[in-house]
C-alpha cells in the first residue's frame, strides 16, 4: 500500500482508525515532477541550462533540469535538490512558475510537473560545475515574440542550431521568459542575474537581455536610481581598458 504522510497529534481515534482502513491505491494517482528553467545572461544573450536524454522518450535530445517529487520531501525541496544536482549549486534564487499538466504531455504515463525557474549570475555557475561536458549545455533562448506576448521559446547551440527539446519544455521555457520580462521592471529581480557589484551598463545588459530590445541608456538609470533598487559602492572597476565605471549593487537581494 502507497505510503501515507504521518500522523498529526491532533488527529481523533476516529480519524487515526478512518486513515488506517484508507486504501489510495483505490484510486488512479499521476507521478508528480518538478523542472527547473535555470537562466542566466552571458555576453547578452539569455542562456538555460538543458540536460541531454539518456533514455527513451527523446532519447539523445535535451529538457529541463527535472525530477520526480519523492514521497518525504515538499515540491521546494524538489526543485532545490535538481538544481544542486544538475548545475551544482545550491543557494539560488528559485520561483515556482506554474504547473503543466495536459494528460498527454508524457507518453510514458500521466506527469503532472510543477515547474520553477531559477536565476544565477553566469559566473557563479561556470564555477559551480562544468557544463560542456556532453551531457549538459549552456543554449541561447530565442524569443520569437516580443514583449509579453507570450508562447514557446526555442533553445539554439552556439552554431544556432535549435536543439530538440522534449515534452513541453518549450512551452515552459517561453513562460519562463515572460514571468520574468513582466517582473524585471518592479521588482530587483536582476540582482540575480548579476554579481555582487557592478556598473550601471551592466545591469543595463541585462534589462535588455532579458527584454529582448534595447533601453534608452540615459532614461534608464535615471529610472533605475530613482527607484532607490541601486546604490554606489563608492568604488569603480579596476583592469579595464576604458576609464573605469563606478560600481553600484543592489539595496535589497529580494527578487519578490
Amino acid at each position: 500500500m502507497p505510503q501515507r504522510p504521518p500522523k498529526r497529534s491532533s488527529q481523533s481515534p476516529e480519524e487515526r482508525a478512518f486513515l488506517e482502513r484508507y486504501d489510495a491505491s483505490a484510486f488512479d494517482r499521476p507521478s508528480v515532477a518538478v523542472d527547473v528553467v535555470l537562466l542566466t545572461v552571458t555576453d547578452g544573450e539569455l542562456n538555460v541550462l538543458l540536460i541531454r536524454r539518456r533514455d527513451h522518450p527523446g532519447k539523445g535530445g535535451w529538457s529541463l533540469p527535472g525530477g520526480f517529487v519523492r514521497l518525504d520531501e515538499s515540491l521546494d525541496v524538489t526543485a532545490d535538490r535538481v538544481i544542486e544536482a544538475k548545475a551544482g549549486l545550491t543557494g539560488v534564487f528559485v520561483e515556482q512558475l506554474y504547473t503543466f499538466g495536459a494528460a498527454d504531455r508524457d507518453p510514458r504515463t500521466r506527469v503532472v510537473s510543477v515547474t520553477y525557474y531559477a536565476l544565477v549570475d553566469a559566473t557563479r555557475l561556470s564555477a559551480a560545475s562544468t557544463i560542456e561536458d556532453g551531457e549538459r549545455c549552456m543554449a541561447r533562448v530565442v524569443v520569437p515574440w516580443v514583449g509579453e506576448t507570450g508562447g514557446a521559446a526555442t533553445a539554439v547551440d552556439a552554431t544556432g542550431a535549435p536543439l530538440p527539446l522534449a515534452f513541453d519544455h518549450a512551452d515552459i521555457l517561453g513562460l519562463a521568459v515572460q514571468r520574468i520580462r513582466g517582473k524585471l521592471n518592479y521588482t530587483p529581480i536582476g540582482f540575480q542575474l548579476l554579481p555582487e557589484t557592478f556598473t550601471l551598463r551592466r545591469l543595463q545588459v541585462v534589462h535588455e537581455t532579458v527584454l529582448g530590445r534595447p533601453v534608452n541608456k540615459d532614461a534608464f538609470r535615471r529610472r533605475m536610481l530613482a527607484t532607490g533598487l541601486v546604490e554606489p559602492t563608492g568604488e569603480r572597476e579596476r583592469a579595464v581598458g576604458h576609464r573605469p565605471a563606478e560600481l553600484y549593487r543592489f539595496t535589497t537581494k529580494s527578487a519578490v
